[in-house]
């Protein structure tokens, strides 16, 4: 099956003409130390927004501000961030993580079941942005007019179209969303669960490397990571949406200010334009959320769920473990209540 997928677009690919090695080019030393450099600053931006007043007014209102009066205007001019949509893409994401700043600092906020419903409007609204894109790209073969990038449509643009379908479907437990009791103020949404941001990855980079396939090595590998990985750690569970949304605006600025930073400096790293990765890649994205959205299903129907006015899987171990590392009392008792158990059922009080 995978031959007769990439065998039926191989003629009309073009190889590159430099050294690949599967996904990507063959890079110098300082192509893997400059991703990891990013990741960890996006990661580290990430942290101080999300836990500091002054890092919240410089990230994300000053410096947008003073960059779009004096320099975003003229930056991008002949490069491929030039245009409408880099614009557009940066206040949308600048506009999600303000609004998750106010989840974080206005109590009557976090009990608005209408306001909860922003961020994941703006999650499913930016998947189905990149699910379209991805259909339309199954047509483009060479040069896209658009973005000024080699871009080759196939097969793995449907697969992952489909994906990423699946994946905003199983977007649900916004009603739970809360703000972690300390310091931290960390936007908890414990519904995303490690499945569904892994599935949520997959579709993302392989989104990334259909479409926009030379920026893949940053703003795939990257930007992924600096939201993933905080998520995974102890002091990061729970509040992968927080992190998704402020290294995205972090990092969408940066391509702003410095475009040729990812498309023509000695950083720039290219993709292989690989059939065969594409293939594959897009291949486990729809697998896995074929998988996370069946299980997504059945415990809607097996628990007797409403994704739009309940959590689906704060009965888990892992949502439990949430619970009692971060939430309040008054969070503990309404989403039990949700549940239609007490805090002690669903496993939320400590043990001593």
């Amino acid at each position: 099956m995978l031959s007769v997928l990439t065998n039926s677009v191989l003629p009309a690919i073009t190889p590159p003409d430099y050294p690949t090695l599967f996904l990507f080019e063959v890079g110098q030393w300082w192509d893997y130390a400059s991703l990891i450099v990013v990741t960890t600053l996006l990661a580290l931006s990430a942290w101080w927004i999300q836990r500091s007043r002054v890092g919240i007014i410089t990230m994300l209102i000053v410096v947008p501000l003073l960059l779009t009066l004096f320099w975003w205007p003229w930056s991008t001019a002949g490069t491929n961030s030039a245009g409408w949509f880099p614009i557009v893409k940066m206040y949308s994401a600048l506009l999600g993580s303000l609004s998750l700043v106010g989840l974080q600092y206005s109590k009557k906020l976090r009990t608005n079941r209408w306001y909860l419903m922003i961020p994941a409007l703006i999650l499913a609204i930016n998947i189905l942005e990149a699910v379209i894109r991805d259909f339309q790209c199954y047509f483009i073969n060479g040069i896209d007019p658009t973005q000024g990038m080699v871009t080759w449509g196939g097969p793995w643009n449907i697969m992952n179209g489909i994906a990423g379908i699946l994946n905003l479907l199983a977007i649900s437990g916004w009603v739970g969303i809360f703000i972690a009791k300390g310091k931290s103020k960390a936007i908890i949404w414990g519904d995303l669960t490690i499945g569904w941001i892994i599935a949520y990855d997959l579709w993302n980079f392989s989104y990334i490397y259909n479409c926009l396939a030379d920026r893949s090595w940053y703003s795939g590998i990257a930007l992924l990571a600096a939201c993933t990985i905080p998520a995974l750690l102890p002091f990061g569970r729970g509040a992968w949406i927080q992190y998704r949304a402020y290294t995205l605006t972090v990092w969408t600025g940066v391509v702003l200010t410095v475009p040729h930073f990812t498309q023509d400096s000695i950083f720039a790293h290219r993709s292989a334009h690989n059939p065969t990765a594409m293939t594959l890649i897009a291949l486990a994205s729809l697998i896995v959320n074929v998988l996370v959205f069946a299980i997504h299903v059945y415990r809607i129907r097996t628990k007797h769920r409403n994704p739009f006015t309940q959590e689906i899987y704060s009965d888990t171990k892992e949502y439990a473990k949430l619970i009692r590392a971060f939430a309040p009392e008054s969070v503990k008792r309404e989403t039990a209540a949700r549940a239609g158990k007490t805090p002690q059922a669903m496993g939320y009080e400590n043990r001593l």
